[in-house]
C-alpha cells in the first residue's frame, strides 16, 4: 500500500514539474491569456452582485511606455535588473522592519510578483510562498528580464477589473499605454500596492505624494536598459 501511495505521489510530482516547466517555456513567447486573480475577482464580483468588469488587453513591451516600465521598477523593485529573482538586502530590511512595529513590509521583487500573478493565487500562505519561489526561479532561468517585465505589465492588477498596462492607461487616462507621460506612469505605479483601494486619476493627496517620490526616483535611476 505504501509503495502504491509513493508511486502515486511521484507521478503527481512528475506531472506538476512537467506542466509547470512546460507553461513557463510556452509563456516565454505566448501572451498570458488569463490569470488566477482575474478568475477570482470575477467570481467575487458575481457573488456580491456587482457588475462584472474584466479589462485586459495584451500589448508587446514595445507598445508600453518606457515611462511606465521605469516607474514600476522605481516603485516596486529598484534592483530588478541586477538580482536573480530575490533581493536579499530588501528581505533583510523587511525582516528587521517587521520585528520593530505593528505594520509589515514586504520584499517581493517584480519577478516574484510576476510568478504569483501568472501561476498562483493571491492569499498568503507558506505553501504559496514556496511555490512562488519555485516559479520565480523558473522564470528567471527561462525568461529574459525584458520578458518578465512584459508579462508583469500585462498581468498585474491596476484597478477594479483592470489588468495590465493597456487597460490601465485607457481606464485612467483615456490613452494607449505607449503614450503615457512620466506623471501618468508614476500615478499608475503609485496605486500598485493596493489597486482596489486607490485611484490613479484624479489622485488623492497620498497618491500624489507617491507620484512625486516615484518621479524623483525615475530621474535618479536614469535611462532604462535591459542589456
Amino acid at each position: 500500500m505504501f509503495k502504491k501511495l509513493f508511486r502515486f505521489l511521484l507521478k503527481i510530482m512528475g506531472w506538476f514539474f512537467a506542466i509547470s516547466i512546460g507553461l513557463v517555456i510556452v509563456y516565454k513567447w505566448v501572451p498570458v491569456p488569463v490569470t488566477p486573480l482575474m478568475v477570482i475577482r470575477t467570481v467575487q464580483q458575481v457573488s456580491s452582485g456587482e457588475k462584472v468588469v474584466w479589462k485586459h488587453d495584451w500589448e508587446s513591451i514595445d507598445n508600453i511606455s518606457k515611462n511606465l516600465q521605469l516607474a514600476v521598477i522605481c516603485s516596486e523593485d529598484q534592483n530588478f535588473l541586477n538580482h536573480y529573482g530575490f533581493d536579499m538586502k530588501a528581505i533583510e530590511k523587511a525582516i528587521a522592519f517587521n520585528k520593530k512595529g505593528k505594520r509589515t513590509r514586504g520584499a517581493s521583487t517584480i519577478s516574484q510578483q510576476t510568478a504569483k500573478n501568472v501561476f498562483l493565487w493571491p492569499h498568503r500562505s507558506w505553501v504559496r510562498k514556496g511555490l512562488e519561489a519555485y516559479f520565480t526561479f523558473l522564470i528567471e532561468l527561462v525568461w529574459s528580464k525584458e520578458r518578465i517585465m512584459e508579462v508583469y505589465l500585462n498581468s498585474v492588477e491596476m484597478g477594479n477589473g483592470i489588468y495590465g498596462a493597456e487597460a490601465a492607461a485607457q481606464h485612467w487616462f483615456r490613452k494607449p499605454a505607449a503614450n503615457l507621460r512620466q506623471q501618468e506612469a508614476a500615478a499608475i505605479a503609485a496605486v500598485l500596492p493596493s489597486p482596489l483601494r486607490y485611484r490613479a486619476n484624479p489622485a488623492t493627496n497620498y497618491i500624489q505624494s507617491r507620484k512625486n517620490w516615484i518621479t524623483r526616483q525615475m530621474r535618479f535611476f536614469g535611462p532604462l536598459n535591459y542589456d
